[in-house]
């Protein structure tokens, strides 16, 4: 486990020496990625897939054709389960009933919103603990002298603790301590990626601090506290903002892994993606397309984070652009 969580640690610390280094050239940086982007075929595809994925999400809801949680299905006595009957998709319902007798296509259209709710705002946890945690590491490390060698030293090795723990033990663990809600979900798979954006951000903000204009600055007699918030964390962000992109397509396994194990919302009224899967586990063999709707759809969500995360990454990391 150790030499595991050594390789990893190496291979964060690498992505962030190369995503900080600066640009030769006339053109910025981010205008050069860009320009990048809109000649990658993965990027295209991982844009389009995310923008479907958000409008479904942010407007769908409002244009469902039944409630999500409308059981017209048993009060018609169209689902019979005891004799193992769930109609499949018709014309009035595009993707079928569920067991309860609910509409599936209006409840995977809400459920798209709380998958996003979720992958949001746990990687928005990750990405504030983390980024308070290496950007502090970071600038003492690069600034601090002795003083901020020790404050680096104590924040890593606690950060090295966390990347020695298998993620998805990681979240388990904190998610049966806080018990099964939405909100523990959350947090669980936020503070997964805790780690991952504290190395990033240190090991770039210790690059940078090298920088010639970090030099110049401090020739000029201006405040460290000062050249560390205004000059090396805002030229530092870049492999934060590209891991917090591939950390949404994490995120979103991640949670529905959690609820699939029953650690997730325990109202299974409330339409989400991971909860669809794991109600969906009893009825596989009547109806498998009950757990294929819902894992499709986190499939090809976090398919498209990933595609255009990574592209982010060949654009902005001068190594892996082609």
């Amino acid at each position: 486990m150790t030499i595991i969580s050594g390789k990893k640690r190496e291979k964060i610390d690498r992505l962030a020496e190369l995503a900080a280094r600066e640009e030769e050239r006339g053109v910025s940086l981010w205008q050069d990625a860009f320009r990048r982007l809109r000649r990658n075929p993965a990027a295209i595809v991982g844009a389009v897939i995310l923008t479907i994925f958000v409008l479904v999400a942010v407007v769908g809801p409002f244009f469902v054709p039944y409630g999500p949680t409308d059981t017209m299905g048993i009060r018609e006595g169209v689902v019979r389960v005891g004799q193992g009957l769930i109609p499949g998709h018709s014309a009035e319902h595009w993707l079928g009933y569920d067991h309860q007798g609910r509409d599936v296509f209006s409840r995977m259209v809400v459920g798209a919103r709380q998958t996003l709710l979720v992958g949001v705002v746990s990687t928005l946890i990750g990405l504030s603990i983390g980024a308070l945690i290496g950007g502090l590491a970071g600038a003492a490390a690069g600034l601090g002298g002795r003083w901020g060698r020790w404050v680096d030293a104590t924040l890593m090795r606690f950060i090295d603790m966390l990347l020695a723990m298998p993620s998805l033990l990681l979240a388990v663990s904190i998610a049966a301590l806080l018990g099964p809600s939405l909100t523990t979900v959350m947090i669980a798979v936020g503070m997964v990626s805790v780690p991952v954006f504290a190395r990033l951000l240190r090991g770039s903000m210790i690059v940078q601090s090298h920088s010639d204009y970090v030099l110049a600055a401090t020739s000029l007699g201006v405040r460290k506290s000062k050249i560390a918030l205004t000059h090396v964390l805002p030229n530092s962000l870049a492999p934060v903002i590209v891991q917090a992109t591939l950390t949404l397509a994490t995120a979103i396994i991640e949670a529905a892994a959690l609820s699939y194990l029953g650690l997730g919302n325990p109202d299974s009224a409330v339409p989400e993606w991971g909860v669809m899967l794991a109600d969906a586990q009893p009825w596989l063999g009547i109806r498998p397309a009950l757990a294929i709707y819902p894992a499709v759809a986190i499939i090809i969500t976090a398919l498209g984070f990933t595609l255009l995360g990574e592209a982010m990454r060949e654009a902005l990391d001068p190594k892996l652009r082609k």
